[in-house]
């Protein structure tokens, strides 16, 4: 089982869905996706995620990304756990999610770590750009569950830093001043980013976000 790293094209498969049949790159076309995985049904901290994502779905679509959930347990499981999530985060889910039964996929994207749990997924997050490759890996233990508005604003990043020659800064949100490449020269910078730049250090120069 290889290691998934950064750079990496995302493992493709054939997996069956509450939406049906898939095959993932097919799937994808030309969007963005977010592949996020939960330990089993009916746990309390992923019927939470579930029903944020679902609340959030209209937000992953502006950005071109679409979002797949998996647990290793069955379509009827699936289901039958929707219902729950639907009741009680009063919201419809418009995402699918893989049963992984067999943990072909799980093992495919080294979501089972035997020291954290080994029957179950971890619970993993991998962002995939346009061009299949891997842009984003984070894995959370299973009592802390994720924060979405970071997912939202890391696609903002990297969407961002993908069409221009910039960098966000720590704590960075849609709509800041983002950090001009070292590899621009100064005197290159006007023609790229016509609406000015302030020069703090040599390698430290901030421009208003460009695509703004």
């Amino acid at each position: 089982m290889a290691t998934i790293r950064l750079g990496d094209i995302a493992p493709d498969f054939k997996a069956e869905t509450t939406q049906g049949t898939i095959q993932f790159h097919e799937w994808l076309g030309d969007s963005w996706g977010v592949l996020f995985s939960h330990p089993s049904d009916f746990t309390p901290v992923c019927t939470t995620e579930l029903g944020t994502v679902a609340n959030y779905f209209s937000e992953f679509q502006k950005r071109n990304v679409k979002v797949i959930a998996l647990s290793v347990d069955g379509l009827e499981s699936h289901h039958n756990w929707i219902k729950d999530i639907e009741e009680t985060q009063n919201v419809t889910l418009q995402y699918p999610i893989i049963a992984d039964e067999n943990k072909e996929v799980a093992n495919l994207y080294d979501m089972i770590h035997p020291n954290a749990n080994d029957t179950f997924t971890v619970r993993s997050v991998f962002i995939i750009g346009a061009d299949k490759k891997v842009k984003l890996i984070l894995t959370y233990p299973a009592s802390t569950g994720r924060n979405f508005d970071e997912l939202l604003r890391v696609i903002d990043s990297l969407q961002l830093t993908a069409n221009y020659s910039v960098a966000t800064p720590a704590n960075w949100k849609d709509g800041d001043d983002v950090v001009i490449s070292p590899s621009i020269k100064d005197e290159d910078i006007p023609a790229k980013f016509p609406k000015g730049f302030n020069r703090i250090k040599y390698y430290l120069r901030l421009t208003p976000q460009p695509n703004k």
